[in-house]
């Protein structure tokens, strides 16, 4: 079989970065990697991440050290150039696709190839929970179908080895339940890279399923969870900064971007300060965390609110009214360096005039102890008045 030249961008990664300038797709390439640490798996960084989109392992199971690999939407004669799976699909409804996986590597590679739901971690990229979680959503729509050279581990996954340069289209079908609800479910079918019998490492890369079921859809966003902290400034001639964090949560049931601001005043709305920030995609059912720093002034106390703004994702097509809220957002913001200020004032001021008024007494002590060795009495302080002959 003729080697394949690697892909110009990643198509397929835990980021699955469709909706985002070209420039970024190169850079888009993120495995989860998954590390065994006392018995469990800890979901940590990748090993690395070659320029041109495909996943690199170092001494992952290639006789150069190296595994890079592609997982690519197809049809069945091979990869077609589509960047996603995309379906808008009715209830009880099924479809069938292909994605293609290539070996870019110098030596053979074993992968499990399986489905899985859909989520955007806290940094933002779109990624599948691990292999050995079951899904309950769109990816538990998804069944793959037999492959050459594919040995088929359970009713989910396939356990593939390819030769150096080889590709393999997979068959796979998406049946949509009958009592499906409308919107999206997102979900991917990722290639997990296997490096022998125990594995200590596994480096995921997958492509992304859009999967909308036809009906009337809801879009709306909301900030949940807000809270706030207070920093002071050591400068009391400087402002300190407030720490607002919470989630903008999708209480709808179609994925869309959010413009969140957060905004700050003290009494009267004086000394205003905002903050404002863009999430790129939150999924129906699940939230992006957001965290702001705005440089507030100490004036005891500070409100305002925390406003989220939905907006539709890339060319996605949302036939409903976009429906953001707002929460209200309040922190004790006292003066802290500038009381410290005043007391070093004060304290100062009061220790100038104590170190005078005792300076005063011991001049005087001296002066009383000078008049008595030379045998004079201090006169008395006089009186004010005139005292006339007694008769």
């Amino acid at each position: 079989m003729a080697r394949r030249k690697p892909p110009k961008y990643g198509l397929g990664t835990p980021q699955f970065m469709e909706d985002v300038p070209v420039r970024n797709l190169v850079r888009a390439v993120v495995v989860a990697a998954l590390l065994a640490v006392g018995g469990g798996l800890v979901v940590g960084p990748a090993a690395g991440t070659s320029d041109d989109g495909a996943r690199e392992d170092p001494g992952a199971g290639a006789p150069g050290g190296t595994v890079t690999w592609a997982v690519q939407p197809a049809t069945a004669e091979g990869p077609d150039g589509r960047i996603s799976l995309r379906h808008v699909l009715d209830p009880g409804a099924s479809v069938t696709e292909h994605v293609a996986i290539t070996n870019f590597s110098d030596g053979p590679a074993t992968f499990a190839v399986y489905a899985g739901d859909g989520v955007v971690s806290d940094s933002g990229h779109f990624d599948l929970p691990p292999g050995d979680g079951a899904p309950r959503d769109g990816g538990a729509w998804i069944t793959l179908g037999d492959a050459p050279g594919a040995e088929r581990v359970d009713g989910r996954t396939l356990r593939l080895t390819l030769d150096p340069g080889a590709v393999v289209t997979v068959p796979l079908t998406v049946t949509v339940p009958a009592d499906a609800t409308p919107g999206d479910h997102p979900a991917g079918v990722v290639a997990e890279l296997v490096a022998g019998d125990t594995v200590r490492l596994a480096a995921r890369v997958g492509t992304r399923l859009h999967l909308r079921v036809t009906g009337d859809v809801v879009a709306s966003l909301a900030p949940q969870d807000v809270t706030t902290r207070w920093e002071p400034s050591w400068n009391p001639f400087a402002p300190g900064t407030v720490h607002v964090r919470y989630r903008v949560a999708n209480t709808g049931d179609v994925r869309l971007a959010a413009r969140a601001a957060t905004t700050l005043a003290g009494p009267f709305g004086i000394a205003e300060a905002e903050h404002g920030t863009e999430v790129r995609e939150v999924l129906p059912g699940q939230s992006a965390l957001v965290e702001a720093e705005l440089r507030v002034w100490p004036l005891v106390r500070v409100t305002g609110h925390v406003d989220v703004r939905p907006w539709v994702v890339g060319e996605d097509v949302v036939d409903a009214a976009l429906r953001g809220e707002s929460a209200d957002v309040s922190a004790w913001v006292l003066p802290w360096s500038q009381l410290a200020l005043l007391v070093l004032v004060v304290g100062g001021v009061l220790l100038v005039r104590w170190r005078r008024r005792r300076t005063a007494q011991r001049v005087q002590a001296r002066v009383d102890e000078a008049l008595a060795a030379a045998g004079v009495t201090p006169e008395p302080a006089s009186t004010t008045g005139t005292t006339g002959p007694v008769s």
